[in-house]
């Protein structure tokens, strides 16, 4: 599969700010710290991101990044293609001119991975930003520890008895 970082780094930074955008923007530098992901990447990635229309620009002081549309209307799909990323399985990528074995001909297998990223982009297509988003947030409060209260009958006494 052909789903590389480019792709991941792009679908975790939009995460980030869905998460964390609250009627606000964002800024590159944030994100990158809360996913230690290079500034300098997320600004490439951000760069289409914006000219495919899924994020909005603000310059200036207090600039950065919001979402262009609610991140319910954002599938997952739309993410990966606007970072020019391929979910091409086959070795050949789809190339019908070089094909699998580079001389036009398909490989053996070449209908399997083919549609094996069939099923991957509809897997993706079928989930949205807002999904991620909901699903984080609903782990978040899972997280939360009650405070335990100690039973004194499993207290046990360190003083010796003469």
């Amino acid at each position: 599969m052909k789903l590389t970082t480019k792709g991941r780094y792009a679908v975790t930074a939009m995460l980030d700010l869905a998460l964390n955008q609250r009627g606000s923007v964002v800024t590159v530098a944030d994100i990158a710290q809360r996913q230690q992901i290079s500034v300098a990447y997320l600004e490439q990635l951000f760069g289409r991101l914006r000219r495919y229309g899924l994020v909005e620009s603000v310059r200036g002081p207090g600039g950065g990044y919001r979402l262009a549309m609610p991140d319910s209307a954002i599938p997952l799909t739309h993410i990966v293609e606007a970072v020019n990323e391929s979910i091409s399985t086959t070795q050949c990528g789809g190339d019908p001119q070089q094909c699998c074995k580079g001389d036009g001909q398909q490989c053996l297998t070449h209908d399997l991975w083919e549609e094996l990223g069939d099923h991957i982009a509809q897997f993706l297509g079928g989930i949205t930003l807002g999904q991620l988003v909901e699903q984080q947030l609903s782990k978040e409060s899972a997280q939360v520890v009650p405070i335990r209260m100690l039973d004194k009958t499993s207290v046990r006494s360190t003083h010796k008895t003469a």
